[in-house]
C-alpha cells in the first residue's frame, strides 16, 4: 500500500497495531490519534511501502518499512552515533499479524517484500528494532516463542551494543515508560 490506498487503511493499520503490539513482548497501551500520526509518516514517505495481508477486506497482517531518514529521530540516532550512515539504511517498522494467521508463512513474505524494496531503492542495509524484555517478565506467557529464529533464517542478527529507547504506556500502567529495543541488522548489498 502506498499514497491514497494507505491513508484509506490508516484507520484499519492502527487498530491492528495496537491489538497485536498489545501482548507480549510489546505490551503497549495503544491510542489511535497517535497510531494514525505514526502511521502517517509512511503516506509521507515516497520510499515507504506497508504490505499488507487480508482476508478478503479484513486487514489480517501488515508490515512497513521506509528509508531510515524518513523515520523516527530515537532510531536514527543510535545508528550516526556508530558511524553508520543512516541514508543507507532502509528500516522495517514493524510487521504485526493476527494470531490466527500466524504460521502460514506471512511474516516470511513480510520480510521479502521488504527486503525487494529496499534492494529496488539501492539500500546497503535494512535494520529494524526488537523490545527488550527480561525472560522473567511477569506478563511473559509460557508458551512464548521469540521471533529470533525467523529473523536469522533471513539473514538478520543483533548489532551488539545497538540499542534505542522508545516510550510507550504499558499496559496496566499509568504513564509512558522508555523500552529499550535491540538494532537487527542485515547486509543486502553484495
Amino acid at each position: 500500500m502506498t499514497g491514497a490506498a494507505l491513508v484509506a487503511a490508516l484507520d484499519s493499520l492502527a487498530a491492528l497495531r495496537i491489538a497485536v503490539f498489545r501482548d507480549f513482548p510489546y505490551l503497549y497501551d495503544g491510542d489511535r490519534a497517535y497510531e494514525r500520526d505514526y502511521l502517517g509518516a509512511y503516506a509521507r514517505s515516497p520510499g515507504a511501502i506497508v504490505v499488507g495481508a487480508y482476508d478478503g477486506d479484513r486487514l489480517v497482517g501488515a508490515a512497513t518499512a521506509a528509508p531510515m531518514a524518513d523515520h523516527a529521530e530515537a532510531f536514527a540516532e543510535p545508528l550516526a552515533a556508530q558511524g553508520i550512515p543512516i541514508d543507507r539504511v532502509y528500516y522495517f517498522g514493524e510487521s504485526v499479524l493476527l494470531p490466527g494467521w500466524r504460521g502460514r508463512g506471512i511474516g516470511h513474505a513480510f520480510l521479502d517484500r521488504r527486503e525487494a524494496k529496499a534492494r529496488e531503492l539501492g539500500f546497503d542495509l535494512a535494520a529494524f528494532c526488537a523490545v527488550i524484555r527480561p525472560p522473567d517478565h511477569p506478563a511473559r506467557p509460557t508458551d512464548y516463542s521469540p521471533l529470533d529464529p525467523l529473523w536469522r533464517r533471513h539473514g538478520f542478527a543483533p548489532v551488539d551494543g545497538l540499542v534505542c529507547h522508545f516510550a510507550w504506556k504499558d499496559v496496566g500502567e499509568e504513564a509512558e515508560s522508555h523500552h529499550p529495543m535491540q538494532f537487527w541488522m542485515k547486509r543486502l548489498a553484495e
